[in-house]
């Protein structure tokens, strides 16, 4: 045997191993989520029994201790609290009605991608008989199988024994239509609508077929021109007239400079692929277009006359083009430059933000139209909830006390903050306590007496360099 199979033989014994410890640790993974599974049941069910024993019939009352837990839970793992309490009923699900599935996670034999598909393919069956069946075939496939495979294994499965009928499923599911946004890289954003497939399946072929339509006149208008190109080429060959001017030129439409652009004008082409177009008309539609269902006032300009608002930090620096750092849309997310420019050049209101030149921090606000200087200064300095792991833009939040107003707290903005509805109505009516530090630091105590720190976000300023570049400003 030669050095080359020797060590081609192990090299591949080696991969063997690599696959051995692989496994290993993905059963010691699994068996670890399943502990942790564990922990977040046995914490909803705490928030389940403090429920049974609250006596108001409010809805809200009786979600605080879920949500408080939540945001206790959340805040120890950097997590927000909405995902977390989704978590916490996940947990308590799989281990109450999905024991099999729990026994093999705890085992390493399934992974929690893999409980997960059997568990939200499963929750459709009531009948624990039947659902114990259909745990019992499922997991065989699933401690064989990828997982995309056994999500559509087990779905198939429930529903051979969902009792319910299509249009009862279909019914229910179409209550769950929504639309959100998720910010991606490098300043673009999915907007994703859940809705009937009906409608879904038939926006998308409007869009396509609205789409073909502007890249089959495109096409016509790149032909048109081609065969203009060609026969000018071909009238300079044969000579050019009396005037001293190509013979067929009238042919052409190179008429009078009224006419329209001259003879050595560069035609425009669309380039964009159908699927820029489809999302350009999606979005013209959806910023200007007006809905088929308007119950409000026509003589107002309806849900037609509603324009869509945004709100956009930019420096200073940028809008004078002096340097090509980005803006920030809502606080959230990255804009690039030139949209940034365009909107500031259109917009009604202006906001100066003045920031302290040591911390980066926020200090003051100011802009052209009156509007209460503190608000202007919290949305600026906070720029989203103040709640650890809560995204809500601050201008849809609540201006909160921090120490309440009724015991003796002043409308100082050393005082103030901004809090979602959510996280402001769990504060109130539960114990859990916001003290602000100097700063615009915000310290949070859970019922548990856990402290968590929230500080506002900072702010990196650039300056333009000698060569052209960027720098961080040396203050």
């Amino acid at each position: 045997m030669d050095a080359d199979e020797k060590r081609r033989r192990a090299e591949e014994k080696r991969a063997g191993v690599f696959a051995d410890e692989l496994a290993k640790l993905r059963r010691r993974r699994a068996a670890l989520e399943a502990k942790e599974a564990r922990l977040l049941a046995e914490a909803y069910a705490l928030t389940l029994e403090q429920r049974s024993r609250i006596g108001s019939v409010s809805s809200r009352e009786r979600d605080m201790p879920l949500r408080s837990m939540a945001l206790e839970l959340g805040m120890a793992v950097r997590v927000n609290d909405r995902s977390m309490q989704t978590q916490m009923h996940d947990a308590h699900e799989l281990v109450e009605r999905f024991p099999q599935t729990m026994e093999a996670l705890s085992e390493g034999r399934v992974s929690r991608a893999h409980a997960q598909v059997i568990q939200d393919a499963g929750r459709v069956i009531e009948d624990p008989v039947d659902r114990a069946s259909f745990e019992r075939i499922v997991l065989v496939e699933a401690e064989r199988q990828t997982v995309p495979r056994t999500k559509t294994y087990a779905r198939q499965r429930a529903e051979v024994l969902d009792p319910r009928p299509l249009q009862e499923r279909h019914d229910t599911a179409i209550r769950q239509r929504r639309v959100w946004v998720t910010d991606l890289d490098d300043t673009l954003s999915a907007l994703t609508i859940v809705g009937g497939n009906v409608y879904i399946h038939g926006a998308y072929h409007r869009l396509t077929t609205q789409g073909t339509t502007i890249k089959n006149v495109d096409r016509a208008k790149r032909r048109a021109s081609a065969a203009a190109r060609a026969c000018a080429g071909a009238g300079s060959d044969a000579g050019a007239g009396s005037d001293g001017r190509n013979g067929s030129g009238a042919a052409f439409g190179l008429g009078n400079e009224s006419d329209g652009p001259g003879e050595d004008a560069e035609p425009w082409f669309d380039e964009r692929t159908l699927d820029e177009i489809r999302c350009d008309l999606a979005l013209d539609m959806l910023l200007a277009g007006s809905p088929v269902i308007d119950p409000t006032d026509p003589t107002t300009g309806g849900l037609g006359a509603i324009r869509a608002e945004v709100q956009i930090t930019i420096p200073i620096t940028t809008l004078t083009g002096v340097t090509n750092s980005g803006a920030e849309l809502n606080g959230v997310t990255p804009v690039d430059p030139e949209t940034a420019r365009r909107m500031a050049g259109t917009a009604r209101v202006w906001e100066r933000v003045m920031t302290d030149p040591i911390t980066g921090v926020v200090t003051a606000v100011d802009r052209y139209q009156l509007h209460p200087s503190q608000t202007r200064y919290l949305n600026a300095r906070d720029v989203t909830c103040r709640t650890p792991g809560c995204r809500r833009p601050a201008k849809l939040c609540h201006i909160d006390h921090s120490k309440d107003f009724a015991l003796g707290g002043k409308s100082c903005n050393d005082n103030l903050c901004n809090e979602c509805a959510r996280h402001h109505t769990l504060k109130h009516a539960t114990n859990w306590h916001v003290e602000q530090l100097p700063g615009g630091i915000l310290k949070f105590t859970s019922p548990g007496g856990k402290t968590y720190d929230s500080h506002p976000p900072s702010r990196v300023a650039f300056v333009p360099t000698d060569d052209g570049g960027l720098a961080v400003a040396p203050f």
